[in-house]
């Protein structure tokens, strides 16, 4: 029996199986609204059997996107827009999950396909906030340094848009701690230069980071699984490293938790990345061990096989897959007929995809 193809249950979700689609930025709404670009790169993952599929980074305040079009959660009409993708995703047999984040000191910027760096204030920017007033590169805008008021207002916003995303339909809230955005901030002493409770020390910079985490796990109903994107490493000396990484995820298991979404980088530009197929799966195997709690693997995991591997030899509960779903949304099926399994066939592809070639298993 494929893990892989198998299903997988946290509090009371099933999920069909363990191949999920990681939350990749668009960059496409318009006023932070999902448009139909977003129902049918979301909904074509499901109808291609995919076990999770979470929507990108989506900012829970106005001064948190990455850049104007970002996808946003902030209000009751943004989280309405949503219910026609979480309802699409769900008759598919696959599980809607959205990711909540605060881009920090990297906000207000453009698009990719916009140019780069910094958008002006009076062009459209916004004030950015940030742990400490550096910049993310010369490029970037000049943070400020956030005080008590911007603290709780964050705390304030991850909890609303926690509680949007239940009336949205989502049934699996991710928060964002990575890839340089603010609660990784925190965490990093590279990025976080504060001397009063929320920096310095291990226990300090992990202060605000474990509060925003343990006011969303505090507003989704007990039944739904929370999980936390980390980066394990910031690639870069003095920085946030793979033994902070795995005490911050002691401390997340031990606030209720479900799952770690092991990734790594993004918090300075001139980090040295070891990249190469499941370059970030130690970092993964080792937090699973060690902390007590679920992971994720993420990163250059392109094969039915590899993913597998991954799962059988313990270094992973389940795979989370980017680009390898932008090039193949239909990868489930694909590793059903390498590896036998049984995946549901959407009926109106049934006369064309027939996964009972490849190992006698018969599709459902």
């Amino acid at each position: 029996m494929s893990q892989l193809l198998s299903e997988f249950k946290l509090r009371s979700v099933t999920f069909p199986n363990r191949l999920w689609v990681s939350p990749m930025c668009q960059y496409s709404s318009l006023d932070g609204m999902p448009t139909d670009w977003h129902l049918v790169h979301l909904g074509s993952r499901a109808v291609g059997g995919a076990g999770l599929v979470v929507v990108e980074a989506t900012a829970v305040s106005p001064e948190g996107r990455i850049s104007p079009g970002d996808s946003v959660i902030w209000s009751d009409t943004h989280a309405n827009a949503f219910k026609q993708i979480t309802s699409f995703i769900k008759e598919q047999g696959s599980v809607a999950g959205i990711q909540l984040a605060h881009a920090g000191r990297k906000a207000s910027t453009f698009e990719p396909w916009n140019g780069s760096g910094k958008i002006e204030i009076g062009h459209g920017g916004w004030d950015v906030v940030a742990p400490s007033a550096i910049k993310f590169d010369e490029t970037f805008p000049q943070p400020r340094e956030m005080n008590a008021d911007d603290l709780q207002k964050v705390i304030d916003d991850f909890k609303a848009a926690a509680k949007r995303s239940v009336e949205a339909g989502f049934e699996v809230i991710e928060v964002h701690a990575a890839h340089g955005y603010l609660l990784h901030e925190f965490l990093s002493p590279l990025s976080n230069k504060r001397t009063d409770q929320y920096g310095e020390d291990l226990e300090n910079r992990m202060r605000f980071p474990l509060a925003v985490a343990a006011a969303v796990r505090e507003s989704v109903p007990e039944n739904l699984p929370v999980f936390v994107r980390i980066s394990a490493t910031d690639w870069a000396g003095g920085g946030w490293d793979l033994d902070q990484s795995v005490e911050f995820s002691k401390r997340l298991a031990a606030i209720g938790i479900d799952l770690i979404d092991v990734s790594s980088g993004g918090l300075v530009p001139d980090a040295k990345i070891t990249v190469g197929p499941g370059y970030q799966v130690p970092f993964s195997e080792r937090i699973r061990a060690e902390a007590g709690i679920k992971t994720a693997a993420v990163g250059m995991i392109t094969e039915p096989q590899q993913a597998e591997d991954i799962l059988q030899r313990g270094q992973a509960d389940a795979i989370f897959v980017a680009r390898q779903f932008l090039r193949e949304p239909y990868m489930v099926f694909q590793a059903a007929k390498e590896l036998g399994g049984e995946v549901a066939v959407p009926k109106q592809y049934g006369r064309a995809i027939d996964l009972r070639k490849a190992k006698g298993v018969d599709a459902k």
